[in-house]
């Protein structure tokens, strides 16, 4: 069933004003109807009091000559026509336009017989004369005096207003629904161009790709003291946030993408090379297969390394918990500088932690796990006779600082040095360094552990530093 109320907000608007018009025209005109007729009854009811002062005062009958008695009805001067007066002991008068006062019927005497003398004014229908207002007070002798006038001008003039004011009401709100049309089309127009905003939007190809920058609303619609300007700020804030979430959504298909290419790049070799050396001793059915084993397991310890390492970012990503214990961080530190001078002699190593243990909670493997591929990666990419030093300090938090004078992280490097698969050349040999994960790693370690991994590098000076939240 379809509704009587438009389903438009203009619509619903301009309805509601022209209903308020309405209303309120009808207010006003039962309001001054009111005052109108009560303000011309109270005058007719001074005039009824005027008349019925005079009648108690004359007789109502004089002889031609002047004097008291039988003759023709005298109706007074300042009577007004149609002025009915009925004098005890008399029949009943009432003024004609000539200014006569002929007798009234038997009827309209007997219908005024029954009015009340209160001193209040009663209105009363009587038969051929037509509605009264009529007053009625007590002789001297207990006997009552009538005067009544009629409500024929008080009537005529309220009705004559009620016509007034329906066509003024009528008129009055035919104008409100065209002007509150018009107002209300026009107060809209800055809604109607958000909305065509959000149309624009839904237009555009968002469902794969780099969406980069969308339509915005204007910035004269976005006014925060209007509710307009009110939706358009929230309609851009939510714009906004969508193109951050598709960016966000294209970045993470690349990533994957990079990450399932330099992967399969990276397991590509070894299994290359064990797939040649098995090829070697089959072909030539050499009697000294240690060089070929060898190798072979080299590859596949290679390879073993880097699905655990691809294995724990996954776990790590997918938000698992890490072991949660006292882990003494000192003690983590100085064990990892004396593994890095055993491996790499030709650096020099140092290090600088408190006097008094320094303990976290944490996963101890995974947080030795972060400071050794900190450590191995100041040996993959400094000269021989390069400076490392590793410092502990403790304060608001606890920070682990990994230094040397090397040459320097490449600034075009630097901003991705923490994503996966990062290397500081574009081969993937051995001999440049791993598979690129171990930096990723220990972002993600530390994101684990509720801290952050960040790095500082111009040439002669870099330093990685690891956050964690003291106990």
């Amino acid at each position: 069933m379809r509704s009587i109320v438009p389903s438009s907000l203009t619509g619903r608007l301009v309805v509601t004003v022209v209903a308020l018009v309405a209303v309120a025209s009808l207010l006003v005109a039962a309001a001054v109807t009111l005052v109108m007729g009560t303000y011309l009854t109270d005058r007719l009811d001074e005039k009824l009091s005027d008349s019925l002062a005079r009648a108690e005062r004359a007789p109502m009958f004089v002889f031609d000559d002047g004097r008291p008695g039988e003759g023709r009805p005298n109706p007074g001067r300042g009577q007004d026509v149609g002025l009915i007066t009925v004098v005890p002991g008399r029949p009943g008068s009432i003024v004609t336009q000539s200014g006569d006062a002929p007798r009234i019927s038997t009827a309209a005497r007997d219908a005024l017989a029954d009015i009340a003398a209160d001193g209040t004014a009663h209105d009363v229908d009587l038969p051929a004369y037509g509605s009264y207002r009529v007053l009625a007070d007590t002789a001297p002798d207990g006997s009552t005096f009538v005067v009544g006038l009629p409500r024929d001008d008080v009537d005529g003039t309220i009705s004559s207003l009620v016509w007034w004011e329906v066509l003024l009401a009528l008129a009055a709100t035919v104008a409100a629904a065209f002007i509150g049309r018009l107002l209300v089309r026009r107060q809209l127009r800055p809604l109607r161009d958000v909305a065509a905003t959000a149309h624009q939007v839904t237009a555009l190809p968002l469902s794969s790709g780099e969406v980069g920058q969308t339509v915005r609303v204007p910035a004269g619609l976005t006014d925060p003291g209007t509710e307009v300007g009110q939706v358009g700020g929230a309609l851009n804030q939510l714009l906004g946030h969508v193109e951050q979430a598709l960016d966000a959504r294209h970045e993470s298909e690349q990533q994957v993408r990079r990450f399932l290419a330099d992967a399969s790049h990276e397991l590509r070799t070894p299994l290359s090379t064990i797939k040649g050396y098995a090829e070697l001793s089959r072909r030539t059915g050499r009697d000294d297969p240690d060089q070929i084993l060898a190798k072979v397991e080299s590859e596949a310890a290679r390879m073993s390394t880097l699905v655990e390492d691809m294995l724990l970012l996954a776990r790590l990503d997918a938000g698992r918990d890490v072991e949660r214990r006292p882990v003494d961080l000192t003690r983590l530190v100085v064990e990892a500088v004396d593994d890095a001078r055993v491996r790499d002699p030709e650096r020099r190593w140092t290090f600088d932690v408190p006097t008094e243990p320094v303990t976290v909670t944490g996963d101890e493997q995974r947080l030795h796990q972060a400071v050794t591929n900190l450590v191995t990666n100041a040996t993959r990419h400094t000269p021989p006779g390069t400076t490392v030093s590793v410092r502990l300090v403790r304060a608001e938090q606890v920070r682990i600082d990994v230094h040397d004078d090397g040459p320097g992280i490449d600034p075009e490097l630097l901003p991705t040095v923490f994503e996966r698969f990062t290397r500081g050349d574009s081969s993937r040999t051995r001999a440049s360094g791993g598979a690129g994960l171990g930096m990723s790693l220990v972002e993600a370690i530390m994101h684990a552990h509720g801290g952050q991994a960040t790095v500082r590098s111009v040439p002669g000076d870099t330093t990685f530093s690891l956050t964690l939240p003291a106990d």
